[in-house]
């Protein structure tokens, strides 16, 4: 017997497997009944959220965890969505209605509708009016719809000298300063109006926001506008007093959607396949605190599901970002992201492959997130195996400033033995875990059966005893009975604990070759162990004889005697199976030895039953014999043990 020391073990056996934790454990992703997406915002009074589809012509409804609720039809080329600031009405621009609908978000009903021009694009409340931009191709324009008087009124055409089609809007909640955006032009425009006179008075004009927008948001103080473009590949940021740079947030290429919550976080995302789709960042923050890097869930395809154009919207308490995605076949999807601006805590965790009960391992990983975390730090630790099925605690592990960790342990526990890290998470880190197993080792124990390559006659009864060696808790043990044959499954026949001598014993009824295997499942300190026992099972085979004119008891057998004009019957019974034939054998007897006279492979009805006749000359005086039987593989199978049936002896006479 060889043995090496531990430190030179764990050098050997020391391989980095490791389970990474996922961004935001609770986040949810559902499936939306859409063909199309266009914009989406959330209601966080009646925790709702809405997502329109201009291609269906409806809005879909979700609760937070991304249930739909209901569905809002009726709405050709529905896009862009607006609430207002009591979250008590949603404002949507129908296009293909050429109309805005308010609805009462506590009924999901609609209260209103009005006429908004040709093919209505966005929405956006500012300066006590709803502002809409509209127009198709050459007649972009900026509406409203004044609601101070005791009927809305819509003005049309307040500005129909810059935009192409209509623009897309944004303001900061209860601001005064409208912002817009052209859709489809390279490059992209962009407009700050002062709308607190009730009529738009463009205060800064600028070409400088990239190529084709995607989406654009004004932050909560009204100071900045944010931009997604598809170039340059991060999202540019706008003073809106006069339109001039005023910073960037780095994401990747394609920008297509920005969201920003009322705390001043923001989500920038991109229409990516390979790169992360959505970066968060804390207000004041120029570094992403987490990053969303949506999974493939089209297996026809290789890319990840990419975000949509204005896909993004935070619940206005800031604990959850939403977002609408879609894969290439079409299929959309809301997920949401929880805790988004708690940066991600991964943990890796490093064990031996193999190991020897009873003697210490160590075990040893890292802690990462992009925001470093509070000094003595510490985790939980659980090992989980067979004896500790819901994990035994271990002490805390502390981790180290550069954010590596290792402690040691002692297995007691044979078989596979899970280490399970975990931190709780803190006001600006998400909780984080990981785990890895090692095998650690278990005694071996014997485990005989009986029987094995014995061959028994059709339906005879045969007792099958397992006998288990030493082991430390378990003394059960299963038996197992497979017959031949593709019609019949393996079947558990048999489990119990072994008596005071180790056996446990069950008699079958063998009526086909079969495997009897008996298995130990094995204990936290023996490992598990089968064995097998392959056993044969004859046909039940018989040959009847007809025709004959008597029968003669003479060289010490039976004689069926024929006349040499009659033609003998046989008539075989053998056990049943589909396309089972039975061989049929001749010999004749000449001075003092059996001699071979042929034989021949016949089928067998579905009742077992063959009949033949033995036709032609017949010669007399011979004495001759005949006898059917079964051949494993000739006859056509492979279920049972070859048999042979008894010999029929004959007699031709004048």
């Amino acid at each position: 017997m060889r043995s090496l020391t531990a430190a030179t073990t764990l050098a050997v056996l020391f391989s980095s497997a490791v389970l990474t934790a996922t961004p935001a454990s609770a986040d949810a992703t559902r499936s939306l009944p859409v063909k199309q997406t266009a914009d989406i915002v959330v209601d966080g009074v009646h925790q709702r959220v809405f997502v329109s589809d201009p291609s269906n012509g409806k809005i879909v409804v979700t609760d937070y965890a991304g249930n739909v609720t209901r569905q809002l039809t009726g709405l050709p080329g529905v896009v862009g969505l607006e609430l207002s600031a009591d979250s008590g009405t949603l404002y949507a621009a129908v296009r293909d209605a050429d109309a805005i609908v308010a609805f009462d978000t506590a009924t999901d009903t609609e209260t209103a509708r009005y006429s908004a021009g040709d093919g209505p694009l966005s929405v956006a409340l500012a300066g006590g009016k709803l502002w809409f931009g509209y127009g198709s191709a050459g007649e972009g324009n900026i509406g409203s719809v004044d609601f101070s008087g005791e009927q809305p009124v819509v003005t049309l055409a307040q500005e129909g000298n810059l935009w192409y089609t209509g623009p897309m809007l944004d303001a900061a909640p209860g601001a005064d300063t409208l912002i817009a955006g052209a859709i489809g032009q390279s490059p992209v425009a962009l407009a700050s109006y002062d709308v607190s006179t009730g009529t738009p008075t463009r205060t800064a004009y600028s070409t400088e926001a990239g190529s084709n927008l995607g989406d654009l948001q004004v932050t909560p103080d009204g100071q900045d506008v944010v931009v997604a473009s598809g170039a340059p590949y991060h999202h540019q940021v706008f003073k809106t007093s006069d339109l001039t740079a005023d910073g960037s947030y780095a994401s990747d290429a394609y920008p297509n959607s920005v969201a920003i919550a009322p705390d001043g976080a923001v989500a920038a995302g991109i229409s990516g396949a390979y790169e992360p789709d959505v970066y968060v960042y804390k207000a004041g923050g120029t570094t992403s605190v987490r990053e969303y890097d949506f999974p493939d869930t089209d297996p026809t395809v290789t890319g990840a599901d990419e975000l949509s154009d204005s896909g993004l919207a935070w619940a206005p308490d800031g604990s959850r970002l939403f977002a609408v995605t879609s894969n290439y076949s079409g299929v959309y999807s809301l997920r949401v992201l929880e805790a988004p601006t708690k940066a991600a805590t991964s943990i890796t965790v490093t064990a031996p492959e193999t190991a020897t009960r009873a003697k210490q391992l160590t075990v040893k990983g890292k802690v990462s997130s992009k925001v470093a975390l509070p000094v003595g730090t510490k985790l939980t630790a659980t090992r989980t195996d067979l004896e500790n099925t819901s994990g035994k605690a271990l002490p805390a592990v502390s981790v180290k400033a550069d954010g590596t960790y290792s402690f040691t342990d002692t297995p007691t526990v044979g078989g596979k033995v899970t280490y399970t890290l975990k931190y709780a998470g803190d006001a600006g880190h998400a909780a984080g875990s990981g785990s890895d197993s090692v095998a650690v080792s278990r005694a071996k124990t014997t485990l005989t059966l009986n029987n094995n390559g014995k061959v028994y006659s059709y339906g005879q009864d045969v007792k099958f005893t397992a006998h288990l060696g030493t082991t430390y808790k378990n003394r059960k043990v299963e038996i197992w009975a497979d017959p031949f044959g593709g019609d019949k499954a393996n079947k558990l026949v048999k489990s119990g604990t072994v008596n005071s001598s180790g056996n446990l014993s069950v008699t079958l009824d063998l009526k086909r070759d079969t495997k009897v295997t008996a298995k130990f499942a094995g204990d936290a300190r023996y490992a598990p162990k089968s064995v097998s026992s392959t056993v044969g099972a004859k046909v039940k085979v018989s040959t009847a004889v007809s025709k004959h004119y008597k029968t003669k008891y003479t060289w010490g057998h039976t004689y069926y005697y024929f006349k040499k004009s009659t033609n003998p019957l046989f008539t075989t019974t053998m056990t049943a199976y589909p396309d089972r034939r039975q061989r049929m054998e001749f010999e004749f007897y000449y001075d003092g030895t059996w001699y071979d006279l042929g034989s021949e492979y016949f089928t067998l009805g579905s009742a077992g039953i063959s009949k033949v006749e033995l036709t032609g000359e017949h010669e007399t005086g011979y004495r001759m014999r005949v006898r059917s039987s079964y051949i494993n593989s000739s006859s056509g199978d492979t279920v049972n043990s070859t048999t042979h049936g008894a010999w029929k002896y004959f007699i031709f006479t004048s």
